[in-house]
């Protein structure tokens, strides 16, 4: 309710501003000390028995990192051989396809393709150091999705949903779960660049607004640029303490009378989160106290650095981290409509570097068992060449009907590849996966059953995988 006329027995929430000022005062002490007390520790216990979300059963995960290949790699260069290809080359794919086709013919992948590790896990000459980590690795060849663009294509692989009007995996992961870190974000969002779609790919939607994912540029690397205001120009720690408490109190007193705005709490929870970061992100997102030697190895590109970054975070309990393959000004750097081969090359030689180095950095620290690595973009790209003969560089299209990703850690089952293509890499034939079915698969690796996973919201029950999706078991370790 609006200020307006001195309260009176009609209107029993409204206070004066004295009464208010003496409420503020007399609850200034009791709420630094429970500050004070949070702080040191003493109240843990009794807030995990009360707030803290539990998971459905014993997980193994603890956490999930997902590097997202912005613009869809292609499967048949990268973890799908197709040898029939080059048998029928040039040929007019068959069947009924997304879109009417014109072009040159099926285009056989010049990379060559050979088993790695103990497990045979298949991969191209494009991942040669991620190829040591064959053993680890659960690819998943019969990956599919509803439709071959780009903005529905991410929002599904995001959301579960074609329309921008869900949370994200990221945000259901922080929900469920809750922060293993009260100072850091549950859900952080590496971003270079602003990708397709933009911020709906990380939203809460309609859960509350703390799980939102924090989006961080990793363009400058300087910890006071990855996250502003981290310093204040001219107050103390204690200083800065008693001026939020202060505040808190006006707002906690502003809050008894609307009980039921949710945008107020969750400024509330905000404001209480960025203070706390203050000491907690200086250190944790400082890419300065990593050796040279290390942070050479991730590649000294932005995709490297932010994975190491990542790792970082890992550690330092962020539940949700998502990479995205983006950069300052290119959206979707996967999306090879032109130039294919040459392209896949050097992003190939980007990604394998740094994904290669992240597993081996989480190995060696004993994360990579409870930390889920998921690797892959929106969808695939055509066996077939988008462009005529008369083009020498040609591209491949947008493929949504059969594709590959794959999982590391956290539970999967290393040395595996699930699924399959037909000969051509046209579809997915055998243990087909909806991306429904990855998203029950992570949950489950988390703790949770995506069944169960549910949040009231317009009369109803919504869930990440709406009515659908299976726990793929064979791809749990």
């Amino acid at each position: 309710m609006k200020d307006g006329p001195m309260p009176d027995a009609s209107f029993p929430n409204i206070v004066t501003r004295r009464e208010m000022l003496r409420r503020a005062g007399a609850g200034f002490g009791s709420l630094g000390l429970l500050g004070a007390l949070h702080a040191a520790g003493h109240l843990k216990e009794a807030q995990g028995a009360i707030a803290s979300p539990q998971p459905h059963f014993a997980p193994k995960a603890k956490r999930v990192i997902f590097l997202f290949m912005n613009g869809a790699p292609s499967h048949v260069d990268t973890f799908d051989p197709k040898p029939a290809l080059a048998t029928h080359e040039g040929e007019q794919p068959g069947g009924k396809l997304y879109k009417k086709y014109k072009g040159s013919g099926f285009m056989p992948s010049p990379f060559k393709f050979r088993p790695h590790g103990d497990s045979g896990v298949v991969m191209s000459e494009l991942f040669p150091r991620l190829s040591a980590h064959a053993d680890e690795l659960c690819v998943l060849r019969s990956m599919h999705t509803d439709v071959p663009n780009h903005e529905p294509g991410l929002l599904v692989m995001h959301s579960g949903h074609l329309q921008p009007t869900r949370p994200s995996l990221g945000a259901w992961a922080s929900y469920g779960l809750g922060t293993e870190n009260a100072n850091l974000p549950a859900f952080v969002v590496l971003c270079p660049g602003l990708p397709v779609v933009g911020p709906y790919l990380w939203s809460n939607a309609f859960l509350p607004g703390k799980h939102q994912g924090m989006s961080v540029d990793t363009n400058d690397l300087n910890v006071d640029k990855l996250v502003a205001n981290l310093r204040h120009p001219s107050l103390s720690r204690k200083e800065q303490r008693r001026q939020l408490d202060l505040l808190q109190t006006l707002n906690y007193l502003h809050q008894q009378a609307r009980p039921r705005e949710a945008q107020l709490e969750t400024q509330i929870q905000s404001l209480e989160l960025a203070f706390q970061m203050q000491r907690e992100a200086s250190e944790a997102f400082d890419l300065s106290r990593e050796s040279a030697k290390l942070r050479d190895t991730y590649g000294r590109t932005v995709f490297g650095q932010s994975c190491l970054l990542a790792r970082r975070l890992a550690e330092r309990g962020v539940r949700f981290i998502q990479v995205y393959y983006v950069t300052k000004t290119g959206k979707q750097p996967w999306d090879t409509h032109q130039d294919n081969n040459n392209r896949h090359r050097q992003l190939c030689a980007d990604s394998d570097q740094a994904t290669a180095a992240l597993l081996t950095d989480l190995k060696q620290r004993g994360l990579l068992e409870d930390t889920l690595v998921v690797w892959g973009g929106e969808f695939g790209r055509t066996p077939y060449a988008q462009n005529d003969k008369k083009n020498k560089k040609p591209g491949r299209d947008h493929h949504h009907t059969g594709f590959s990703m794959f999982l590391a850690g956290g539970g999967s089952k290393g040395g595996t590849t699930f699924g399959a293509t037909d000969e051509f890499g046209m579809h997915a034939v055998e243990n087909r996966m909806h991306v429904h079915d990855l998203h029950a698969t992570i949950l489950h690796l988390m703790g949770l059953d995506h069944t169960r996973l549910t949040y009231r919201y317009s009369g109803r029950d919504f869930r990440l995988t709406d009515v659908h999706g299976r726990v793929v078991r064979e791809i749990l370790a």
